[in-house]
């Protein structure tokens, strides 16, 4: 009985939210149109401009030996948890493209017009500071296992994360800990930005359920979008990371088209 309850209260909520149930083609197709608005309107070398110096700088100080070589990963992983406020000048490229209106790369900075730029900045904060979680939770591993040691070089971190007990347990930890900042950001920003830029009336607490009953509608989907962001973000970051150019604005227009697909 209580089951039977709480599954109709959530499918209230759901109906309520406006949300669709969508399957694996649904992501594809996203992907696909992704594809396509960049194509359309490429902005790497947007990215190229802003990410890669920022990231260039982080890794150059991370490789002269400081104590920033531990940090390396999570920093570059934790671009997953503020991308979805990183795009928002790309949701509005998809949005005014999918609207037939002519866009161009600077479109993306129409943004900063948008009524809604307060409710997103604070979504940004909150990613912001869930961001800075994940570094001081990740310093707090590497300094559990790893942290004992003297100073090494970045082959000489690899070898001992791979054969030493205490790196198992840094590679065991800081990935399921990682897993759970991801899952976080996720449910909280997987169609709340998005519709943010495209509902100037609706404020960050309706947004942020949005995304909540998305994810709980269409867990298995969301959960394999969540995967294939990862992955797709990790391939783009392993040549020098300049993969990430293009890899970050599909990602950023598909997310858009998810959100269409999604949300009534």
């Amino acid at each position: 009985m209580a089951d039977a309850w709480t599954n109709d209260r959530l499918a209230a909520d759901v109906a309520e939210a406006g949300i669709r149930r969508i399957g694996t083609a649904d992501l594809r197709l996203a992907l696909r149109q992704g594809w396509e608005d960049f194509r359309a309107i490429p902005t790497q070398l947007v990215f190229l401009c802003v990410l890669y110096p920022i990231v260039g700088l982080v890794a150059a100080r991370a490789f002269s030996g400081g104590d920033l070589l531990p940090l390396l990963w999570p920093l570059v992983a934790g671009l997953s948890l503020v991308g979805p406020i990183a795009a928002v000048g790309l949701y509005e490229i998809s949005r005014r493209r999918e609207a037939g209106d002519e866009v161009s790369w600077l479109t993306a900075f129409a943004v900063l017009r948008h009524p809604n730029l307060p409710q997103i900045a604070m979504l940004g904060v909150l990613l912001m500071a869930i961001f800075v979680a994940w570094v001081a939770v990740a310093q707090a591993i590497w300094n559990a296992t790893l942290g004992h040691l003297p100073p090494m070089g970045f082959s000489e971190m690899v070898h001992a994360a791979f054969t030493t007990p205490e790196g198992q347990r840094l590679l065991l930890f800081g990935n399921g800990v990682g897993f759970v900042f991801a899952l976080i950001v996720l449910v909280l920003t997987a169609v709340s930005v998005p519709m943010l830029i495209d509902r100037p009336r609706v404020g960050i607490g309706s947004a942020i359920n949005a995304s909540v009953q998305a994810c709980i509608a269409n867990p298995v989907p969301m959960a394999i979008w969540g995967m294939l962001v990862a992955v797709l973000l990790l391939l783009g970051s392993i040549p020098a990371f300049i993969g990430l150019a293009v890899v970050m604005p599909v990602l950023g227009h598909a997310t858009w088209h998810l959100y269409k697909r999604v949300v009534v």
